[in-house]
């Protein structure tokens, strides 16, 4: 089921778009404390970017330089065609190895999508291109396992690590949690989520 992830959103794109757009912002709290977190006109690599609406826009309109990257090349012509001053890639996340680092690194959404082992080989990723005091966001399950969902019809994988994990390898990479909600009904439509900063002293 993990395999067909990127297939299921390039299929779905159109419809997930719009889905997307119709939508209550449930999860915009997080967002706006992303942003804040992060120096004016921070660069912020969004990792599994979508089709840039609501997210990606809202960084733009807060100032924020974004790239994006997402394996479904439909979402990425919708970003590039709805932000063309922003940079947007298509490309699997898990092997990303752009020669930048950001201040900002968002994993929305997309994350939660990996298996257990690669969301293991994502810390690698994030410590590649998160600079000095850098902001990491990303949302997880509250405990360790996998579980299907749906959407129009076809299946859906997610999975999570146990939290104890999560901060191992946030530490692993020099991060510290700034703040950590299981279950967030109140801000991210009970999402659980991950906010930790760089300490300075660290370099990947």
């Amino acid at each position: 089921m993990a395999d067909r992830i990127i297939d299921h959103y390039e299929h779905h794109a159109a419809a997930w778009d719009a889905d997307r757009r119709a939508a209550d912002w449930n999860d915009k709290p997080w967002h706006d404390r992303f942003i804040k977190a992060l120096p004016a006109a921070a660069d912020v690599l969004d990792l599994g970017c979508g089709s840039g609406v609501p997210v990606a826009r809202h960084m733009a309109e807060h100032g924020l330089r974004v790239t994006g990257v997402d394996a479904s090349p439909t979402f990425i012509a919708l970003c590039r065609e709805r932000l063309p001053e922003h940079e947007f890639v298509v490309g699997d996340m898990r092997s990303l190895r752009l020669a930048r680092r950001f201040d900002g690194v968002l994993a929305w959404d997309s994350f939660f999508h990996l298996t257990p082992d690669d969301q293991r080989g994502m810390f690698d990723v994030f410590a590649r291109h998160a600079g000095p005091s850098a902001v990491l966001m990303f949302n997880s399950g509250p405990h360790h396992g996998e579980s299907i969902g749906e959407y129009r019809g076809d299946p859906l994988y997610h999975a999570s690590l146990e939290p104890d994990e999560y901060m191992a390898l946030l530490d692993g990479i020099g991060f510290d949690v700034i703040a950590h909600v299981v279950e967030d009904w109140v801000a991210a439509g009970g999402r659980t989520v991950w906010l930790a900063q760089r300490r300075l002293h660290r370099t990947a």
